[in-house]
């Protein structure tokens, strides 16, 4: 005689679903996009923007600072007169450091959102959420005009994380409060 889960998942594999019709999405998929719309959407969120086109020379300006960074970063981004911070770091040696640099795997000139998927030059969550500051390297190709576009871009199954902006939550008094949930200070670098 079964057992009670073994009857359940036995149940469950001998379902039989219908074929579902198919779901008419009648969004738009498609806008304007561009580096120009992202930029301004992103500065709407109270991120700093900055629109360049040589990234070392855009990180100079970090020298004496103590950086983290992924493991897999581009060799070009580390400039001299930081202090870079490598994988593998503690919760402590994160939250003590000045800032945080990574690339991104999408960004969404409609919403000013980044997305980061845990892919190259983007490193574990962590690494995005505990620091201050989080400098984040996004390249013109890199800009998709919509979520729609973003998202067949992206691999669903990756961790994904959606950032709009600095971490800012809300008291019951609709002060905004920055930081609480993430990093301060978000500076994108759009790289054209």
């Amino acid at each position: 005689m079964a057992s009670a889960r073994e009857e359940i998942l036995r149940r469950i594999r001998d379902a039989r679903v219908p074929a579902a019709d198919p779901v008419v999405r009648g969004y738009r998929d498609t806008g304007p996009g561009g580096v120009e719309l992202f930029a301004e959407r992103v500065a709407d969120y109270r991120a700093v923007v900055h629109v360049v086109t040589d990234v070392p020379g855009a990180l100079d300006r970090l020298r004496g600072k103590r950086i983290v960074v992924p493991r897999d970063v581009p060799a070009e981004w580390l400039v001299d007169g930081v202090e870079w911070l490598h994988e593998p770091l503690t919760i402590e040696e994160l939250d003590r450091s000045d800032g945080v640099l990574t690339g991104c795997a999408v960004a969404i000139a409609d919403t000013g959102t980044i997305v980061l998927d845990g892919g190259v030059a983007q490193g574990r969550r962590a690494l995005t959420l505990l620091p201050d500051h989080h400098l984040c390297v996004v390249r013109a190709d890199q800009i998709a005009a919509s979520v729609p576009e973003a998202l067949h871009r992206l691999e669903p199954t990756r961790p994904l994380t959606f950032i709009s902006g600095p971490s800012a939550t809300s008291d019951i008094e609709l002060n905004r409060v920055e930081g609480v949930h993430g990093p301060r200070t978000l500076e994108v670098l759009v790289v054209t």
